[in-house]
């Protein structure tokens, strides 16, 4: 089990790969299809300092915050996935969710030293490792809106790194 601590290194991401189990410790954010492209709007327009949140070294998990707890949301959606490139350019180092990625986006991780990791849909077992959540930004968007939460060994399966996916086999012609 490797264990992380956020905000995550350079070299921490580059060790990482595909199948290694992880548990994740530290702040991280939490955001899905209503939020990541408002994020990077911000990032685009220059104005993302402005959630009081260094990007560098962070982690997202592709969630809402909702009173029952958060539980991971398929990463593959169109307004998620076409995020993970451009937060990576910005920094994220890590990206949590289910689901299997695009060749593309997992090309795209390995060229921003990000990775993927797929986190089991299990609410429960995450709220008792979550012991802070507040609002970053956009909080007309209520259980989606950007949120900042701090966890204890959170588990997750390294599903993407250096180019190569849990979902793929290699020996495939």
């Amino acid at each position: 089990m490797v264990q992380l601590t956020t905000p995550i290194s350079e070299e921490a991401a580059a060790s990482l790969q595909v199948g290694d189990t992880v548990e994740i410790s530290g702040y991280i954010l939490c955001g899905r299809d209503a939020v990541l492209p408002k994020v990077l709007k911000m990032i685009e327009d220059g104005t993302a300092g402005e959630l009081g949140v260094n990007l560098h070294g962070q982690v997202i998990f592709h969630t809402a915050v909702s009173p029952a707890g958060v539980g991971p949301t398929s990463s593959n959606k169109l307004e998620i996935e076409s995020c993970i490139e451009p937060l990576s350019r910005a920094g994220i180092k890590l990206h949590l969710g289910k689901g299997q990625l695009k060749k593309e986006t997992i090309d795209a991780l390995d060229r921003n030293n990000a990775v993927y990791a797929v986190i089991p849909p299990v609410t429960a077992l995450l709220g008792s490792k979550t012991s802070e959540e507040k609002v970053v930004a956009f909080p007309e968007l209520g259980m989606e809106a950007l949120h900042l939460i701090k966890v204890d060994k959170y588990p997750a399966i390294i599903g993407a790194a250096h180019g190569k996916s849990i979902y793929t086999r290699e020996d495939k012609a």
